[in-house]
């Protein structure tokens, strides 16, 4: 018990939407958080410049559907954050990954700003069905043109499984409730690339020459980004930001390492407890 309370830290992961920013608006606190050198004197400003000096690597991850990670690193640098392209590690990236694994050609229900992500798979006579968050694809023709393809046996391979998200304007309907869809009509089982699979969480990982039991995770999605962390074996840390709800924390077992109020918060207790 008191080893497993010093277990060494040396990697942090950090969800995007509704962690750092929600769409184009940064949590308030999250830039000052990540500066490599505070300037002024606000908590937040003199956090993550430490984090950074500290022996740990940062990896952004994230089960984005939307936009590719070109137009991630944009959007994100564009709100004030210090975040490098090799940092970001999103479903996208699963995704492709799987997809080259399997040799397939995909029908891609995915946002058109997400395709420079799939660059040179090929998609003429898919043999395989890709559900991400694409609004203008769930419509009656497309869903039943994935729906024929999967009773004819193509796989079903979900970017991930999200019930809702955090946009400005509340809450919205994530990809998971189209995906259970085709499950449910065709009964067969999507193969799931993002978080809370584990292998999502040790793919985050690789290359870092860190084990999962030296990492944790900080989200505002108790089972996709707390739950899933856990459950590959990391810690994970809950933000009261973006989608979270009161009570949430009490959806998962076990409960979250912690619960904070938002990500500087979540950062100022890794740097004063857990390094």
């Amino acid at each position: 018990r008191g080893m497993a309370a010093r277990r060494v830290l040396k990697a942090v992961l950090v969800d995007l939407n509704g962690t750092l920013h929600v769409e184009d608006s940064a949590v308030p606190g999250a830039q000052e958080a990540l500066k490599r050198q505070g300037s002024g004197a606000s908590l937040a400003v003199l956090l993550l410049p430490r984090l950074r000096s500290a022996p740990v690597t940062i990896r952004f991850v994230t089960n984005t559907t939307k936009e590719s990670k070109r137009d991630l690193l944009q959007r994100l640098t564009s709100l004030g954050f210090d975040i490098t392209e090799n940092e970001i590690f999103t479903s996208l990236t699963a995704a492709r990954n799987l997809l080259e694994q399997k040799q397939v050609r995909p029908l891609l229900l995915v946002d058109d700003k997400a395709l420079p992500d799939f660059t040179g798979i090929g998609t003429d006579d898919p043999n395989a069905v890709v559900v991400g968050l694409a609004p203008e694809h769930f419509h009656y023709e497309m869903m039943n043109k994935a729906f024929r393809l999967i009773l004819d046996g193509a796989p079903l391979i979900a970017i991930h499984k999200a019930r809702y998200f955090k946009k400005k304007d509340g809450l919205s309907l994530g990809p998971g409730p189209f995906v259970t869809g085709l499950e449910y009509a065709t009964d067969t089982k999507a193969t799931v690339v993002g978080k809370p699979e584990k292998t999502f969480f040790l793919e985050a990982l690789r290359g870092t020459d860190c084990a999962p039991e030296e990492a944790v995770m900080i989200g505002d999605d108790c089972r996709d980004d707390v739950g899933g962390a856990q459950e590959a074996g990391m810690r994970g840390i809950l933000v009261r930001t973006g989608k979270y709800r009161p009570a949430d924390e009490d959806k998962i077992n076990p409960a979250p390492y912690l619960t904070c109020e938002n990500f500087p918060e979540a950062v100022e207790h890794i740097l004063k407890r857990m390094l």
